[in-house]
């Protein structure tokens, strides 16, 4: 217990910090290439946070482990939404709906989000995902990104926050630390829940999933409190459409992906909607929801540990 404790903290550290030079560099990126911060978080950041989600969802449907592979997924992008950008609506609530560049195309990606939920939900409803849902999955993703990414090119005139090549260490170093970081909290907290006897479905919903959320989560409040709200829901939106259209399509191609949980179909559906209100709202308005939608996230992860 106490080598995990130790694994925990050091892997908070490298969250933080590569958060920290992530959002930096980012920023940075953005200027230098005339895109918007929105799409640069959309992009770079949210694949970049996603990643720890690919690689434990990839390893665990190799390894016969799809409960937690489908829950990690599930449990990540309600995450994502209900504690991730519900606690950046409590931090800076006006910077989610103030009409700048910064802000430009973020309410388009939510829509898309939105539509990609939906696609999933369809497809995963009768039970497993396979090949040609797979495939539907990775077609829409390439749809969506080509879409996105020449709007944002031509949007341009946005202020310059470029560092010059720093920027492209700044971004790939941050990238490297928060992986490393969500990775050693993930293990960590794995290990102490499996000792405790917790079940894997479980574990998957609620440790793993927030655990490769926090690269989500460092990225996206850092971003906020530096008032960077393109990148902050950028990369949340993102991150969700990547984990549902390009990681389950890719591991349903590999594998058959059963789906025994149909109603944490619709938690997930709930939890996706409530970011219309969130950056649609005004500031006040917003600080609400976020505080209602966060105690409505904490309740069900409750209600899964079988707590409430």
């Amino acid at each position: 217990m106490i080598i995990e404790a130790a694994l925990f903290v050091v892997g908070i550290i490298l969250l933080v910090k590569g958060a920290d030079l992530f959002v930096g560099g980012g920023s940075g990126l953005a200027s230098r290439f005339g895109i918007t911060p929105s799409l640069i978080g959309f992009t770079v950041v949210a694949f970049g946070t996603s990643l720890p989600e690919f690689v434990v969802s990839l390893n665990a449907g190799l390894t016969g482990n799809p409960e937690i592979a489908t829950g990690n997924i599930i449990g990540s992008n309600i995450a994502n939404i209900a504690l991730v950008l519900a606690l950046c609506g409590l931090l800076n609530p006006h910077a989610l709906n103030r009409d700048d560049p910064a802000n430009s195309g973020m309410k388009k990606q939510a829509a898309l989000m939105l539509a990609a939920t939906a696609l999933f939900i369809v497809l995963a409803w009768p039970g497993t995902l396979s090949a040609p849902a797979g495939t539907i999955f990775l077609l829409a993703f390439i749809l969506i990104l080509r879409a996105l990414w020449k709007e944002g090119r031509e949007e341009g005139n946005l202020p310059s926050r470029q560092k010059g090549s720093l920027d492209y260490f700044l971004t790939a170093g941050g990238i490297v630390a928060v992986i490393i970081g969500a990775q050693l909290v993930v293990t960590s907290a794995v290990g102490i829940a499996t000792a405790l006897g917790v079940s894997a479905f479980v574990i998957g919903m609620t440790i793993v999933a927030i655990g490769t959320s926090l690269p989500e989560l460092a990225t996206s409040v850092v971003a906020i409190i530096k008032d960077q709200p393109g990148i902050s829901v950028g990369n949340l939106l993102g991150s969700n459409i990547f984990n549902l259209l390009f990681v389950m399509g890719i591991i349903a191609l590999i594998t058959p992906i059963p789906i025994a949980e149909t109603g944490d179909l619709l938690v997930m559906a709930f939890f996706s909607l409530a970011v219309l209100p969130l950056i649609y709202a005004d500031g006040r308005a917003t600080r609400i929801i976020s505080l209602a939608v966060l105690i409505g996230y904490f309740a069900y992860i409750g209600i899964l540990a079988g707590l409430i």
